[in-house]
């Protein structure tokens, strides 16, 4: 329990700073939002293949990194309240890009995860 709140403290305090980050670049499209969940994908991938390929992490650990941390750190919350906006602003297009690039790239990002792992343990 402890692990995954420690997770979730550090995941979502990250996810805030990089919002702020994507606010440098622009306040209309939501760049922190996309870039936490691709990242977070990306990270739970390798998460998950160390877990499955190796006994390197605990089930604390596991739970902290996958549970906790990635948990915090991405968010489905915010990305539905965001392609909501974008439709009642009648940006369609927007909300119809964004919404492939976060459930494309997450997707990619994961399995990118996941084969990044398994290549570095063949190698």
């Amino acid at each position: 329990m402890w692990a995954v709140g420690a997770g979730g403290f550090v995941g979502s305090v990250l996810r805030y700073g990089l919002s702020l980050a994507g606010q440098r670049l622009s306040i209309s499209f939501p760049h922190g939002t996309l870039w936490a969940n691709l990242l977070g994908c990306l990270l739970l991938g390798v998460v998950t293949a160390v877990a499955a390929e190796t006994e390197v992490l605990s089930p604390s650990a596991r739970l902290f990194w996958a549970t906790g941390l990635c948990g915090g750190f991405t968010t489905m919350s915010t990305f539905m309240y965001e392609l909501a906006r974008f439709g009642q602003d009648a940006e369609y297009w927007v909300a119809s890009g964004y919404f492939l690039a976060t459930l494309v790239g997450c997707t990619l990002a994961f399995w990118a995860g996941t084969l990044a792992v398994r290549l570095l343990m063949k190698g």
